[in-house]
């Protein structure tokens, strides 16, 4: 979903805490793509996505803050 408009804070979806959950478990790109029906590539673009908007440079650190953030 991204930053908010008016407040800039990062408003996660459900997918993108879904996959941030599946991921910090240990679960690989293309198990975590098979359980949610997307492809391997939305999947990448997705976390791609959640790392830029959360302004961080992997995936690993969007997991990172996902965790410290109490998201998932």
């Amino acid at each position: 979903m991204g930053p908010d408009q008016q407040t800039g804070v990062w408003r996660p979806t459900d997918l993108d805490l879904t996959i941030l959950r599946m991921l910090s478990r240990g679960h690989t790109i293309e198990y975590v793509a098979r359980q949610v029906a997307l492809s391997e590539r939305t999947v990448r673009r997705r976390l791609r996505t959640i790392a830029d908007d959360l302004g961080v440079d992997s995936s690993i650190e969007a997991i990172v803050h996902a965790v410290r953030a109490g998201l998932i």
